[in-house]
């Protein structure tokens, strides 16, 4: 990943524990590293193909001041989400400096970093009440206009027969790769959002569902909570989950399994 740097941008603004603090304000320092490929402006030589410095700098010199924080790393973390939100940038390195905070104590500065970026999460999706389609196109719409979601590939919907023992409709089934800024539990969270305001009843377990979102794979990371499993349980034995998620993600990788998940399906297809 390239980088380009800013460093100690000065931004005078109203941030502190102390009211005085917010009443008078003070000086900050602000060191970015954007993480983004500088390839295609590196050939072109062309300001449209990069990441704008200017613009960054303006933008966290006028979000910081027409902004009040307590903590420093407060201020950190949003200005990382505001800058992945706005600009063509993957990850980004913030640290932030407080060279007058007010501990009466000789100090140089005191300073937060933190580095933020884009996570890859790969869901599964399926509806087999109503207009199955409009239902899962438009899960998917709500999932792409939340400002921490990019939506990177949809696969083809495949009609599969229920899981489980209950008399139901067939499901139509597809996987949804995504770039996220939300952590595995704030993901979670809107996918149930999405799910209730599509009408989503939990009465019957692996009963018919207008709307069905699951978590499978989040970047590389093995969670094992009540309510959130990842990697998702039996993904590796389900082949309405492995069919789709083959087409648009084969060599993503299961973090327990340490295999494709290309592997996964061509092995469970064998058994079947």
């Amino acid at each position: 990943m390239d980088t380009i740097k800013i460093e100690n941008l000065e931004v005078y603004a109203h941030h502190g524990v102390l009211e005085e603090e917010n009443v008078l304000g003070q000086k900050f320092l602000l060191s970015l590293e954007l993480g983004t490929d500088t390839r295609k402006s590196g050939k072109s030589d062309e300001l449209k193909d990069s990441v704008n410095y200017a613009e960054v700098a303006h933008f966290v010199n006028t979000f910081l001041q027409e902004n009040t924080f307590r903590l420093i790393e407060a201020a950190a973390e949003h200005v990382a989400n505001e800058l992945l939100v706005r600009f063509p940038i993957e990850q980004v390195r913030v640290e932030m400096k407080k060279p007058w905070a007010p501990i009466l104590l000789p100090l140089e500065t005191v300073a937060v970093s933190i580095e933020r970026k884009w996570k890859e999460a790969c869901l599964s999706i399926g509806s087999n009440m109503g207009d199955k389609r409009k239902n899962l196109e438009q899960a998917i719409s709500m999932l792409s206009k939340h400002p921490k979601v990019r939506v990177e590939k949809v696969s083809e919907f495949f009609v599969t027969k229920p899981y489980g023992c209950v008399e139901q409709d067939d499901f139509l089934n597809g996987a949804v790769t995504i770039k996220t800024l939300l952590s595995p539990r704030e993901l979670l969270d809107e996918i149930g959002v999405i799910e209730q305001k599509l009408g989503r009843e939990r009465i019957i377990h692996w009963g018919p569902r207008t709307i069905d979102l699951d978590i499978l794979l989040y970047e590389e990371d093995v969670i094992w909570e009540m309510d959130l499993k990842i990697p998702h349980v039996e993904m590796h034995l389900r082949d309405f989950v492995l069919r789709p998620l083959a087409e648009i993600a084969p060599d993503k990788k299961h973090p327990l399994l340490q295999k494709t998940v290309y592997q996964l399906f061509c092995e469970l297809s064998r058994k079947e």
